[in-house]
This record gives C-alpha cells, structure tokens and sequence, in this order.
C-alpha cells in the first residue's frame, strides 16, 4: 500500500488524527483536511512527514458547506497524482448541533439539518469526488465513520444517531454502485470512544463508566482501535468486503 494516497476529513485531533498516523506508517501519503486549527494542522503533517518519510499535506475544509468538495479535491490534486482511499470522518459538536444534540422532544430542524448535513452529504459529496479519482486508477477503498449509537439507545443522541444509520445506508448505496469501477465502500461503527467530541457530552463521565461496565473488555475504546479498523477495510486483506458495517464497539452493543 506504500506510495498511496489517503484522503481524510478531519484529521487534526481523535479518530482522524489516528487513521492518518496508521495510514502514514504503512508508507501511505497522507492529504486530510482541518476546520479551524490551521498550526495545529501544519504540526501534525511535519511530524508525518518527519516520521515516516511520507507526504502529508492539509486543507480548510467546512464539513457543514459539503458543496465545495469539487474545490477542495483540485486542491488535492495539485499536490497528489492519485487518490487511493479516502474516510470520512469529520463531525461536528458545539453550537452548531444545538437543537439536534439533547432529549427527542427538545430536537429542533436546523440542529438536526446540521448534523445530517456534516454526516451524510459531507460523506456523499466527498465520496464522489474520489470515486471519480479512484476510477482512473482502476480501484480503490471509501470508509465512513458511524456510531453504534444508531442501533442501540444513546441518551441524547437521537439527532446524530439516526444520521449515522442514515450514513450507513447511504454506505450500502454507494457500494452497489460503486462496485463495478473497482471501489470497496464501508463504514466502522464505533461504540463510546474516548475522543475531545465525547468530552463534550454533558454526561461524559456517565458514558465512560458505563462503557467499562458494558464492555467485556473493562475499557473505553481508543482513536486507534477504530483507525485500525478503517486501515483494514482499505487494505487488500478486506479485498471481498463491500457494503457493510464493522462494528468495533468492545462487546457493548451486545451487552446493552
């Protein structure tokens, strides 16, 4: 997989930062993009680059103006030949879901708009984008980040937990039709990560405990267990894995 390119949104902190380290090992190139830290983003591609002798390049990209994915792939392109893989992974947390974050009867439309649009048409804009790169290359790997939070009940998650099946779906659609141009499409679902966008769940400590209870394992998941996941599905080791979701959640959706 050396002298590939991974394309990743949201790659300065958490799950994303994860993948691009893991892809970066394996001698992969690395183009992710940031919201707002642009030197956090610059610090993250020189350790990359430092560490692993890749290229690592990054992007302002706003997950809630999917629109300008057709920008920011030309982007990309003038500094990689090719487009490989490429994870969805970015979301959104903060002001911009209030209104989609909280109990079913306190949802409002422009939360629940906000995280639907981060989630599904950020994943479909982007996603197409590659796959027309992919193509040319005879192939390739899409993955989408999920949440087991839309099988099993969260509380107060509704508004991201029926975006993320909705994301599942979209992942199902993509990869009946995507198939036939060499292109594999997933999704890891991830049960209680420890991540900054869990932290800022006003019931985080609750959520942690909760999870070392559930899990048969005793722990929280890591960044990593998911980015390992992600790696798997791109590499050729997942070569008959299409369409479906991988759930790397410790054992907790069972034993909800």
């Amino acid at each position: 997989m050396s002298n590939k390119t991974l394309v990743i949104t949201g790659a300065t902190k958490g799950i994303g930062k994860a993948c691009a380290y893991r892809f970066a090992k394996e001698g992969i190139n690395i183009a992710f993009t940031y919201n707002s830290n642009e030197e956090v983003a610059k610090e993250i591609a020189q350790d990359l680059e430092s560490k692993y002798g890749i290229k690592a390049k990054y992007y302002p990209f706003n997950i809630l103006e999917p629109e300008t994915a057709k920008e920011l792939f030309a982007k990309i392109d003038e500094d990689f030949e090719t487009i490989d893989y490429f994870i969805s992974n970015a979301m959104i947390y903060g002001r911009a879901v209030i209104g989609g974050y909280g109990k079913y009867m306190k949802l409002k439309p422009r939360g629940l708009n906000n995280i639907y649009t981060a989630t599904v048409d950020a994943f479909v804009t982007c996603s197409q984008q590659a796959a027309k790169r992919m193509e040319k290359n005879g192939g390739g790997a899409i993955v989408s980040l999920s949440s087991t939070g839309n099988i099993v009940y969260t509380p107060n998650y509704a508004g991201h937990g029926t975006n993320k099946a909705a994301v599942e779906a979209m992942v199902r659609y993509a990869a009946t039709e995507l198939g036939c141009m060499g292109i594999r499409v997933n999704a890891v679902s991830g049960g209680p990560i420890d991540t900054d966008a869990l932290k800022a769940f006003a019931n985080y400590e609750e959520v942690v405990n909760k999870t070392k209870e559930l899990s048969p394992l005793g722990r929280m998941g890591t960044p990593e267990d998911l980015a390992n996941a992600c790696y798997f599905l791109c590499s050729k080791d997942a070569g008959w894995i299409t369409g479906t979701t991988l759930i790397v959640d410790g054992g907790t959706t069972f034993n909800k």
